[in-house]
């Protein structure tokens, strides 16, 4: 069946106007593409701040905090950008993290980590793992409540969500209450069926450029011997990891690699919240904001994401 008859209604015109993705052939024009400015919400206060890097270098990450505080210990989420490894920046993502600040009153940081292929794997998820140790070891300065710690990101950002969920657990911390790996890129074999299927250039994301990326983030490791913090996927235990949220869309080529790590996390004992989106292609809330599936789509993680911080969730577990 045509690919566009399949999307969503609602989310068709983007995909005549969104310019396709071809990697690696169009990995520098992609990443010069602007982010959309974002107007800076009046109840959330940001800035810019340097912390050590995976390699010790200097590493950017973005601040988001609410505006007003009653000196109450604050949740916190580390936020991992998406753009398959290779592309990305936090400013693209300022929109979601103050509306993460607004809805679960919380302080959002994110990440800057290191791109491939100029720095392969493990470089961004130590970066990663170095940004939230930065975070919880400021919880004074940034007032958080250590109880309360989230990660999350969307697509690599997802990949690196989950890989993050597995590295704190193995190196003993830190302590994660929450992950939220929205449709996470986290299989380097691509052999799922909606890898298979999902092969149309106005896609967004699919089998070609998901081969593309992964070899891009891999480089010499690709199809050998992987690193589950590499490729989730690949973890033989997902026991004793955090509560998780996360969701794809039915023309997501994420999408049976994320059931199969919903069906292995739930076997494993972890609780699990867990929706698919029929006619939605990857990231088709966050192309679509203003679409009512898209508005959906966000607001059911936002809320998500602000009841698993409560401190009701926190001390029921």
């Amino acid at each position: 069946m045509d690919f566009m008859k399949r999307v969503n209604p609602e989310l068709r015109e983007m995909l005549t106007i969104f310019p396709p993705l071809n990697l690696p052939a169009g990995l520098e024009a992609a990443r010069q593409a602007p982010a959309i400015p974002v107007p800076e919400s009046v109840h959330v206060r940001n800035s810019i701040r340097y912390i050590e890097g995976g390699d010790g270098q200097d590493m950017l990450v973005k601040l988001y905090e609410p505006a007003k505080q009653d000196g109450s210990k604050l949740p916190a989420v580390l936020w991992i950008h998406g753009g398959g490894y290779v592309i990305g920046h936090p400013d693209g993502d300022d929109g979601l993290c103050q509306t993460f600040v607004e809805e679960a009153n919380c302080v959002v940081v994110s990440v800057d980590y290191r791109l491939a292929p100029e720095h392969r794997y493990p470089a961004a998820i130590e970066d990663c793992y170095s940004a939230l140790v930065w975070m919880t070891n400021a919880a004074e300065e940034l007032n958080i409540d250590l109880s309360r710690v989230a990660i999350a990101g969307m697509s690599a950002g997802g990949g690196l969500t989950a890989a993050l969920a597995l590295l704190a657990r193995d190196r003993k911390g830190p302590e994660i209450a929450f992950q939220m790996p929205l449709y996470p890129m986290i299989d380097d074999r691509n052999e799922t069926p909606s890898t298979y299927e999902i092969t149309d250039e106005r896609a967004i994301w699919n089998r070609g450029n998901n081969l593309a990326a992964w070899q891009m983030y891999l480089g010499d490791h690709a199809n050998g011997d992987i690193s589950p913090y590499a490729a989730p996927a690949r973890a033989k235990n997902l026991a004793n990891l955090p509560p998780t949220y996360t969701c794809v869309g039915q023309l997501d080529p994420f999408r049976d690699e994320t059931l199969q790590y919903v069906t292995r996390l739930m076997q494993a004992g972890v609780p699990v919240e867990f929706h698919i989106h029929p006619g939605g292609y990857h990231a088709f809330e966050f192309l679509n904001p203003t679409s009512e599936i898209g508005q959906r789509t966000t607001n059911e993680y936002v809320q998500a994401l602000s009841r698993a911080l409560s401190p009701q969730s926190v001390n029921a577990r």
